[in-house]
């Protein structure tokens, strides 16, 4: 089984925010998976989360989208992995990331959460930090104007940015698709 978790804020408000990229990715990765007979996103009390799922070659797969706002997601990616029973290497997070330019994907495993609070929490939360990460970046051109973290990954990107966010969604979820299937 694969628990694959998107980070991000519920409500309309952050819906096209850039720290929504990892509910963004899932939108996209839930329609490919369309040709599997997953079924539509589901609010889940139990999980504090969005889920949906499907089968893919015999392997029970669940997509998450935690409700608990970022800097809680690890209380929904707990949850749903003692419910499933599920092991580290179980888990693929997908989320944003400031210190990666647009446009760019890292996958990475192992690795600190490097201020990233959802990250954190789930760290917390699960005991360790041996999960796939799938970090997209948010970046822009010159880093150095991101003066407030929080009021940047809380703006909605701009047109520019629309044209190179659109890509890198399809890779990371092309990207994903390959951990799946």
């Amino acid at each position: 089984m694969k628990l694959i978790v998107g980070l991000g804020n519920p409500g309309k408000q952050y819906a096209h925010t850039r720290h929504n990229v990892g509910f963004m990715v899932l939108d996209e990765l839930r329609g490919k998976l369309h040709e599997y007979g997953i079924n539509g996103w589901e609010l889940s009390k139990k999980f504090n989360a969005e889920v949906c799922g499907c089968t893919i070659n015999g392997n029970k797969i669940v997509l998450a989208k935690p409700m608990t706002f970022m800097n809680a997601s690890g209380e929904a990616v707990q949850l749903i992995s003692h419910f499933y029973h599920l092991t580290h290497d179980d888990l693929i997070i997908v989320h944003d990331d400031k210190d990666i330019k647009l446009g760019e994907i890292k996958i990475q495993k192992e690795k600190n959460h490097a201020g990233h609070n959802g990250v954190k929490s789930i760290i917390e939360h699960i005991g360790g930090k041996d999960f796939v990460r799938v970090r997209i970046g948010i970046a822009p051109e010159d880093p150095s104007k991101i003066k407030d973290t929080a009021e940047f990954v809380l703006k909605k990107f701009g047109l520019f940015e629309k044209k190179h966010l659109s890509s890198v969604v399809d890779r990371a979820t092309e990207e994903i698709m390959t951990h799946i299937q």
